[in-house]
C-alpha cells in the first residue's frame, strides 16, 4: 500500500506536539518539502498564495513561531524586526548578506569562540549564533 503524500507531515507534526491542521499541513509541505532553507514570514505566505493555499499573513507568522516553539525551525533574528526561519535546526552559524537579504548556512565547526561569559545566575547557556555581516566589495 503506498503512503499518502501528507503522512510524513502529519508524523513530524504529531512527533512535535503539534495538531496537523489543514493549514500547518500545508505550510509545512512548503517549509519542508524543498530541504534546507531560510524564508521570511513575508516570503513563504507569497509561496502560499501562489500554491493557492488561503492563509493570512498572521497565520503564517503564528505558525511559523509554533514551528520554532517546537522544535522543527530555528527563526534567525538579523535586525529587529526581519527574522528568518530555518528549517536547518542543528548547530550552525549564517553569513549575512546585508546588500540582498541573503541568508548562508556556516558548518557549526567553522566558528570556533575562544571564551564565553558566564551566563547571567540561574540561566544557562541553550547554544550560541553567529551571525557573520558581509557585503560586497
Amino acid at each position: 500500500m503506498e503512503a499518502r503524500p501528507f503522512t510524513p507531515m502529519v508524523q513530524k507534526l504529531r512527533s512535535a506536539g503539534l495538531r496537523p491542521t489543514r493549514q500547518r499541513m500545508s505550510l509545512a509541505k512548503l517549509l519542508f518539502d524543498a530541504g534546507d532553507r531560510h524564508v521570511t514570514a513575508e516570503q513563504l505566505h507569497q509561496e502560499a498564495t501562489s500554491a493557492r493555499v488561503r492563509v493570512s499573513l498572521a497565520t503564517v507568522y503564528n505558525t511559523l513561531h509554533q514551528f520554532t516553539t517546537a522544535g522543527l525551525l530555528r527563526e534567525v533574528v538579523v535586525q529587529p524586526g526581519r527574522s528568518y526561519f530555518d528549517t536547518n535546526t542543528s548547530d550552525h552559524h549564517h553569513f549575512f548578506i546585508e546588500a540582498n537579504g541573503h541568508l548562508e548556512d556556516i558548518p557549526g565547526d567553522s566558528v570556533a569562540l575562544a571564551r564565553l561569559p558566564e551566563p547571567p545566575m540561574g540561566t544557562r547557556i541553550e547554544r550560541v549564533e553567529v551571525i557573520v555581516r558581509v557585503t560586497r566589495d
